[in-house]
């Protein structure tokens, strides 16, 4: 196997592809042309019509999974989602990061004229439209979310929570240094903002395994009748992509496997656990040392702190009353479920009692640009009171702890 490596000068690739980034490698029978692009780019996409409309390639390859990919062939899909189970199977998070990508990606279209993406849905229609097989060789955006998030401590997960909160309700034009960043990489990258680059782990997880992940992906849809393959991905990704591509020697679908897998949590919540243990002994101790009213007086400021704070945060949300009282009812019985956030209990109310209509579905990516959206629509709603009321519920976890210590060692 070998590698090519040309800018506009390769003499096949030059003239055809002339102006724009690409790396040749030549694998297993087949030669794979790894067209980089700019994802705000016009030229990029008559980059791509030129390539395909040549009739050089035997099947193209997109840096896309099937939800983005849905996501900008059929916008409207989103209408059709059960926001119920998302909130059932614990994927509101992933649900918030997403409507944070769709916003920095409409703030992109206005502020450039052009779709972010554009061309790689360009990619994909010409391909169907020339009958050529269409390989979507991203990792989904759920799955690197993950991943992501699992390297992180608990700040560094408080740090890119608030970074794609910013990103959510910045009104002001996205900075030239980002739009250097995309016409150079990757849409991720840029989302995540600054803390991508601060971030080893982060990055590596947004670039350094998607080179990999994407260049198995490439060899693991590789065909005998398939001498030439395109592939379109973001400019930033090429290097690393033709590395993987020529010099790794693992099975593609094991090492796909590896590269999709989200290991279960190992580790216990200590310290939930431990502010749990002191203010649990405190009460027990309470009862034993005060009687009946020190007991029951603690029992009394752990619900007021858990359950006060969790509707104070569902208040805050917007959310419905009964979506609040059942806030303040459900947060105070942490302790015999922990696995399961008390933002759920009080989203699944306010989902059902005020259930997203069709057109707040169609409005998301217009109102989640802004913080009256959010109030506005109520799919956004739903989100804020999952996450305001968990917060809540922490913040009354914590001073629970604190009291409960300060009556103790006083």
């Amino acid at each position: 196997m070998n590698e090519e490596m040309t800018e506009s000068s390769n003499e096949s690739a030059g003239e055809l592809l002339a102006g724009q980034p690409v790396r040749i490698v030549e694998r297993d029978g087949v030669r794979y042309t790894l067209l980089g692009t700019a994802h705000v780019s016009q030229a990029s996409v008559e980059a791509v019509e030129q390539a395909i409309n040549s009739g050089q390639f035997d099947a193209v390859a997109v840096e896309l999974d099937p939800q983005r990919l849905q996501a900008l062939t059929e916008p409207d899909k989103l209408a059709r989602l059960d926001l119920v189970e998302v909130i059932r199977n614990g994927r509101v998070a992933l649900f918030a990061a997403n409507l944070a990508l769709a916003a920095y990606q409409r703030r992109l279209a206005e502020q450039l004229g052009i779709e972010p993406g554009a061309e790689l849905k360009r990619a994909v229609t010409l391909a169907h439209e020339r009958q050529l097989p269409v390989y979507l060789i991203d990792r989904e955006v759920g799955l690197t979310f993950r991943r992501a998030s699992q390297r992180l401590g608990f700040f560094g997960k408080l740090k890119l929570i608030g970074g794609l909160g910013a990103g959510l309700f910045a009104s002001d034009e996205v900075g030239e240094a980002e739009i250097e960043k995309l016409k150079q990489g990757d849409m991720l990258e840029s989302s995540f903002g600054e803390f991508a680059s601060e971030s080893p782990e982060l990055y590596e997880t947004i670039i350094g395994e998607r080179d990999r992940y994407m260049a198995t992906r490439l060899r693991e849809e590789r065909s005998d009748d398939q001498r030439n393959v395109l592939a379109v991905v973001g400019a930033g990704h090429l290097a690393g992509m033709a590395t993987y591509l020529q010099s790794d020697t693992a099975a593609p679908g094991p090492l796909r496997e590896s590269l999709e897998e989200v290991p279960r949590k190992r580790k216990l919540p200590w310290i939930t656990l431990g502010i749990l243990a002191i203010v649990l002994a405190g009460i027990g101790i309470g009862f034993w040392r005060g009687g009946l009213g020190m007991g029951t007086e603690m029992l009394a400021v752990w619900a007021m702190y858990t359950g006060g704070l969790a509707g104070l945060g569902c208040l805050l949300a917007g959310g419905h009353p009964l979506s609040i009282l059942t806030a303040v009812v459900v947060a105070p019985f942490k302790p015999f479920r922990l696995s399961i956030p008390t933002g759920a209990f009080s989203a699944l109310m306010e989902a059902r009692l005020r259930k997203p209509a069709y057109h707040d579905f169609l409005q998301l990516r217009d109102d989640a640009q802004t913080l009256r959206g959010w109030y506005r629509n109520r799919v956004t709603r739903v989100v804020m009171t999952f996450m305001l009321t968990n917060l809540g519920s922490m913040l009354g976890l914590w001073l629970t702890g604190f009291t409960v210590y300060g009556r103790l060692a006083g």
